[in-house]
């Protein structure tokens, strides 16, 4: 039957009345009282008196304000006598201390370089003040089923926006494409790149001026210069209002100095501004562009009003080109704005879908960061969990006098976090030493921000969160041992004890497996893509800009004094760079042609020696040649080109362009032009002196590259006094094609090789306690005559099957990654299994490496101090 309860309400009452350290001897005697009138009183009579007897217990002798007899003790005494004791242990055990301190701090190394390379990402390009409302117009374009996606669009879309659209814009600016000119003021001369922009240009991307006004591009003589072109131009002197004479024969008045445009902004190389009126007086293609839809040769930056959205905007416009340009309707055209917050990330497009960018970089390092730190974590647990046998003791102690378990994980907490408080210390150390070297293969000018309060206030709980993490399991483990256990001697650790720290070195070497087996296939693919054939001779092959009318003008006489020189063996002129196809054309037709069939051709300009110059290499046909004046008219076509016509035999075939019937004269192997990860583009070479953009020289092999630099510049001096001597090596800007990819190869290396140096350190460690722990195991196994090769395979064994395990599962989790990553080049590598098998070999020569010296140190002790050591 169930025993009657006094009243509720009146205990609830006490309870909140009376005084902690009183409560329970009070309550209880209430209680007791209380059964006994129920026996002899009557359930009725008891609960009165109970209420009555609560009642006058309210006295202020037993109010909870007053003092505690038995008071808690001072925190602050407290975290001083924690921090006190974890100070003592860790310059007690100065191996476990320095190894734990190393391998924390070279994690948090890690991370923070990787948070500040992330930070640097995710900010690119919020130095723009309506960075949220200012995107870039691109458009989609479809050939044979094909969607490309390009930046580029006709001049007359400016035009259609502002008259059709006016309202969902706030600013509309055209800009060309990035160039470099000449700028010289007095004896300076500079190459520097910039822009032809229209005077919304500066407002839209709130540049900041320092002096003059934004405005001023409006008059097509002004030139805006950023502050150190203008240093560099008049030195300490004022440039507003003074001339510079740009590509040494325009003048123009400098109306206005803008501060340095960050690394981090996609215009971060602008560094002057000319007027869009200039550009168009410069330059006749462009004047007649103005009504011509089919020449994509424009960008165009928008700034939508704040009311509307992107998406929007996208809906209204995307029909804008078919419906003024019937003609490019069979093209599929589709107009869209690419906002400025996905520029730099999302900038990849595969058939007109939006597939990837840099920000899958941003997510794989992010990851790999935290990994690194992690496996700098489970160091730290591992080894103090190693030690439980020789702190359970302390534990007993601590209970037995009367710790608590929240005061002893506090304890243990404590240590943790004063040990990644002094690996934090370090590891500014180590970020400001290592900093420049990594801006340097990240191609970033990061800098630690040691002025910004919230980059402290992250830091202390960056800190915070890596000590409790690294001491959560050690904390919660030793602080659950029981004192009577303990003290008596018959605490065992369990037959399963090791097996956390079984597990999470398993977890350690498979992240680091990974990552090397991840980044020998990203090396791979890196190289696989070096060895494809080129096409072209890219040794002692130079390339110069033609930066003047000068050089064109002469240029027959600049070819023979460059020839005469003895340093250039050939010498010719083409519209593109020798890596690179700078425009391309869809109205090409050609015998067997569908009616419906697009094709977007590369279209190279070039001179009669250009295919000797530079090295191609004839699979049917022949040269241009001067011999030939048939030549003008004669056409030089690549694989790609061949295959997409569908031509079986190319040479003596008429293609027709432009109202003229061209000739095929020759076949050559396809030329890498734009990635050396993907396909190649059909291409094709026409002799189009007037298009010449770009000098190419075939050096003497006799000569040094020096050498042959100190002849050729004085021929150009000669030709184009009012220019520096630039120029680029072919395989400069070959190697340049791969600059992404070896980023995140050298990047990738480092990771993993720390990651497998935490490993390592944490198995050190871990080898050299077991090793101490059974010293006198060993030293009996000696005596009984074992060898030291037997009991180096002892220790060694275990540590062996757990990297052995780690492999098993890194391999096929590398490989499902791997594989996913290298389904975006078309031109792929293989995973061969060596790979695999190397990275495995590879992590168990380091174990073994590792475990060995404890191993063999242990068995070479004499068995005599061993069995003596108590």
């Amino acid at each position: 039957m169930k025993q009657p309860q006094p009243p509720r309400w009146a205990t609830l009452l006490l309870r909140w009345f009376c005084a902690a350290h009183l409560l329970d001897e009070l309550e209880g005697d209430l209680h007791e009282l209380f059964q006994k009138r129920v026996k002899s009183e009557g359930l009725r009579q008891a609960k009165w008196r109970y209420i009555c007897d609560t009642l006058s217990l309210l006295h202020p002798v037993l109010m909870k304000s007053k003092p505690n007899p038995y008071p808690k003790p001072n925190r602050a005494d407290m975290l001083q006598n924690y921090l006190k004791i974890a100070w003592r242990n860790l310059a007690k055990n100065v191996a476990f201390s320095a190894i734990n301190i190393v391998g924390l701090s070279i994690g948090m190394t890690t991370a923070i370089l990787i948070g500040l390379w992330m930070w640097d990402e995710l900010s690119f390009n919020k130095y723009h003040q309506n960075y949220d409302l200012i995107a870039r117009v691109m458009q989609h374009q479809s050939y044979n089923g094909t969607t490309s996606t390009t930046p580029a669009t006709p001049l007359p879309m400016r035009a259609a926006l502002q008259s059709e659209y006016a309202g969902d814009f706030s600013r509309i600016s055209l800009s060309s494409w990035t160039e470099n000119r000449i700028l010289s003021a007095g004896n300076n001369k500079l190459i520097k790149k910039g822009n032809c922009v229209e005077a919304d240009f500066p407002l839209m991307m709130s540049v900041s001026m320092l002096e003059g006004s934004a405005t001023s591009l409006n008059n097509p003589t002004s030139i805006l210069l950023s502050k150190s072109v203008a240093k560099a131009l008049f030195g300490s002197d004022n440039a507003l209002n003074k001339t510079v004479k740009v590509d040494n024969k325009n003048h123009f008045k400098v109306t206005g100095i803008f501060e340095d445009l960050p690394h981090t902004t996609e215009f971060r190389d602008v560094t002057f501004l000319l007027p869009w009126k200039f550009f168009v007086e410069e330059e006749p293609w462009v004047k007649r562009s103005e009504t011509n839809w089919g020449n994509n040769s424009f960008l165009l930056f928008v700034q939508i009003a704040p009311r509307t959205t992107f998406e929007q905007v996208t809906s209204k416009i995307e029909g804008i080109k078919a419906r003024h340009a019937k003609e490019e309707a069979r093209f599929s055209p589709k107009a869209f704005l690419h906002p400025m917050s996905r520029w730099h990330l999302y900038s990849e497009w595969e058939n007109g879908v939006l597939v990837r960018g840099r920000i899958q970089f941003v997510w794989l390092f992010g990851i790999i960061g935290g990994f690194v730190l992690l496996l700098a974590c489970i160091n730290f647990m591992n080894l103090s969990t190693a030690r439980s046998q020789k702190r359970a003791k302390e534990v007993g102690i601590r209970k037995a006098v009367g710790s608590v378990r929240t005061q002893l994980v506090a304890q243990f907490f404590s240590e943790s976090i004063l040990m990644a408080t002094l690996a934090f210390v370090v590891a500014l150390i180590l970020v400001q030493l290592f900093l420049p070297w990594f801006n340097q293969i990240s191609d970033k000018q990061i800098a630690f921000p040691w002025g910004n309060l919230q980059s402290w206030i992250f830091a202390l709980g960056f800190t915070l969160i890596t000590g409790l993490l690294a001491g959560s399991y050690p904390a919660l483990y030793l602080s659950r041992f029981k004192p009577v256990k303990v003290l008596r001697g018959t605490f065992i650790a369990g037959r399963f004890s090791a097996l956390p720290r079984q597990v999470l070195v398993v977890v350690q070497f498979t992240v680091s497996i990974t990552l090397v087996i991840g980044t020998l296939i990203v090396l791979r693919q890196i190289q696989h893509a070096r060895d494809r054939p080129v096409g072209f001779d890219r040794s002692g092959l130079l390339s110069v800009p033609m930066t003047t009318a000068d050089l064109r003008s002469h240029d027959q006489a600049l070819r023979s004094d460059l020839l005469q020189t003895g340093a250039a063996v050939n010498m010719a002129e083409s519209s593109s760079p020798t890596a690179e196809v700078w425009s391309s054309d869809a109205s090409f037709s050609w015998p067997g042609k569908d009616p419906d069939q697009l094709g977007d051709f590369g279209t190279v300009g070039v001179t009669h020696e250009y295919g000797q110059t530079v090295g191609w290499q004839f699979r049917q046909g022949r040269d241009f040649s001067r011999q030939f004046s048939g030549d003008k008219l004669g056409i030089v076509l690549n694989e790609s080109a061949v295959k997409f016509m569908g031509l079986k035999s190319p040479v003596g075939t008429n293609i027709s362009w432009n109202s003229e019937q061209y000739t095929v004269l020759g076949l050559i192997r396809d030329v890498v032009t734009g990635s050396p990860f993907m396909p190649i583009q059909p291409t094709i070479y026409m002799l189009k002196e007037e298009w010449a953009a770009f000098i190419h020289i075939r050096l003497n092999p006799s000569f040094t590259a020096r050498q042959a630099l100190a002849k050729l510049e004085p021929v150009f001096k000669k030709y184009n006094p009012g220019s520096p001597f630039e120029y680029k090596f072919a395989s400069d800007e070959y190697d340049q094609k791969f600059k992404a990819e070896e980023q995140i190869g050298q990047l990738s290396s480092v990771f993993a090789g720390l990651a497998i140096f935490i490993s390592s350190l944490g198995l050190f460690g871990l080898a050299s306690f077991f090793a101490e722990q059974r010293q006198k195991e060993i030293g009996i196994r000696k005596v009984l005559g074992a060898s030291v090769a037997n009991l180096w395979q002892m220790l060694s064994k275990d540590f062996v099957i757990l990297v052995v395990i780690a492999s098993i599962l890194a391999i096929p989790i590398a490989y499902y990654f791997m594989h996913d990553w290298l389904q975006h080049y078309t031109y792929q590598t293989t995973l061969s299994w060596w790979i695999f098998a190397a990275a495995m070999l590879g992590a168990l020569a380091i174990t073994l490496v590792t475990v060995t010296f404890q191993a063999i140190k242990a068995a070479l002790l004499n068995p005599v101090k061993s069995l003596r050591n108590e």
